[in-house]
């Protein structure tokens, strides 16, 4: 069911201070940035496809990516496959008793469809599914 990896995301407080540290270490640079107001944060998707690092900083200073972040600082936030059908997926996570975060596919950064998968049923991690746009780099 799992493609390749999408993207890994890291929160942090200050985009623009994560943007220079990233292209000062790894040569990256923004491909996509945007708003999400609907999910209170601000995102920013750096580097290839496969091997992209997604910047999160949180908007809502209540919402659960700012509680994130202050509970437990900048650093790795969750890890993102790929999957040809999101709604398939999730369909097949529930039938082996996936715990979902997201029970059905929604708008994600760059226009593509994505959904959450609870870190108990991934070993602890938070887990990103991303359904791909064709055409669509990131």
């Amino acid at each position: 069911m799992l493609g390749r990896i999408h993207h890994v995301a890291y929160i942090v407080a200050d985009i623009d201070a994560g943007l220079d540290r990233l292209g000062a270490t790894f040569g990256l640079t923004p491909a996509v940035r945007e708003v999400m107001a609907e999910q209170g944060v601000e995102a920013v998707l750096c580097g290839p496809p496969g091997g992209a690092v997604e910047l999160i900083r949180p908007l809502d200073p209540e919402g659960a990516i700012a509680r994130f972040l202050e509970s437990r600082g900048e650093g790795l936030h969750h890890v993102a496959f790929e999957v040809d059908d999101l709604a398939a997926a999730l369909e097949d996570l529930r039938g082996r008793g996936a715990e979902l975060i997201d029970e059905r596919p929604r708008p994600g950064l760059g226009g593509h469809l994505v959904a959450f998968v609870h870190p108990s049923s991934a070993g602890g991690v938070l887990t990103e599914l991303v359904q791909a746009e064709p055409g669509r780099g990131h």
